[in-house]
This record gives C-alpha cells, sequence and structure tokens, in this order.
C-alpha cells in the first residue's frame, strides 16, 4: 500500500491535531502516513487510493466547511465507490448531525466507512483523545 493520505480542514487548529494523532497512528501500525490539508490537495489525487482520511469539523448549522472541503467530499463521493474511508472532526456545539450526514454520504456513494463511523471529538484533543485518534489511525492502516 502506499502512503496512506489524511486530508483534512481545521479553521481552530482542532480538526488539525486530529489529523495529526490520526497520522501518528497509521505510522505506529506500521503504514506511511501523509497528512495535508485539503488546500494542498486536489480529490482526483485520492481516486485510486483504496485507503484513506478525510477531517472537517462542524460549520454553520452542522455542516461541512462549504468553500474548501464540500467541493472536496462532492468530488470523492464520485469515486467512493469500494473505497474504505475514515472521516473524522471536532465540533464545538450541536450532537454531530454533521457527522451523521457526511457517513451517509459516504455510505450511498459505495464507500465503506472504516470502523463503521467516523470520529468526532469535541473542541481540541484532550490526551484522552488524542488516544482515541492514534488508535483510529491504526485501525486505518490495518482496514
Amino acid at each position: 500500500m502506499s502512503k496512506i493520505v489524511v486530508a483534512y480542514w481545521s479553521q481552530t487548529g482542532n480538526t488539525e491535531a486530529m489529523a495529526n494523532a490520526i497520522g501518528e497512528g497509521i505510522a505506529a501500525a506500521g503504514a506511511e502516513a501523509q497528512v495535508v490539508s485539503v488546500s494542498d490537495i486536489a480529490a482526483a489525487q485520492l481516486e485510486n487510493e483504496p485507503v484513506f482520511a478525510l477531517g472537517c469539523p462542524a460549520m454553520g448549522a452542522e455542516v461541512l466547511e462549504e468553500d474548501e472541503m464540500e467541493p472536496f467530499v462532492a468530488e470523492v463521493e464520485k469515486f467512493a465507490a469500494g473505497k474504505k474511508i475514515a472521516i473524522f472532526g471536532s465540533y464545538g456545539w450541536g450532537d454531530g448531525e454533521w457527522m451523521r450526514d457526511w457517513e451517509e454520504r459516504m455510505t450511498n456513494a459505495g464507500a465503506t466507512l472504516i470502523g463503521g463511523e467516523g470520529l468526532i471529538i469535541n473542541e481540541m484533543p484532550d490526551a484522552d483523545g488524542i488516544t482515541k485518534c492514534v488508535e483510529f489511525g491504526k485501525s486505518i492502516a490495518t482496514a
């Protein structure tokens, strides 16, 4: 397997911290991770990858960030069938509706969600949250 891409969008650094910890987990499991902001990668670069991770915090009324991440995810939906995709993000309000909606979109596009659901953490991940992200990364590497 080539590098496992962990592409994310982050405004405050919370989801970026999650992405970095997920990358650490991927490496700890013996795979190579490429942790990258969605502004530095095109969705098309994931088209031939069997496994990858996407991260975005809850924005506004519990939606994906609209300028960069939403168009990125819409592109991924076009080739998600048969892929193993991990999704994650942080939130500061609400009950996780944005993640449930995102899970449904990826599943409807034919992807298999690694872990069966997305990983969400309230605000900046604390030590326990970092541990969850590292473990999530390990599960991505072995998916």
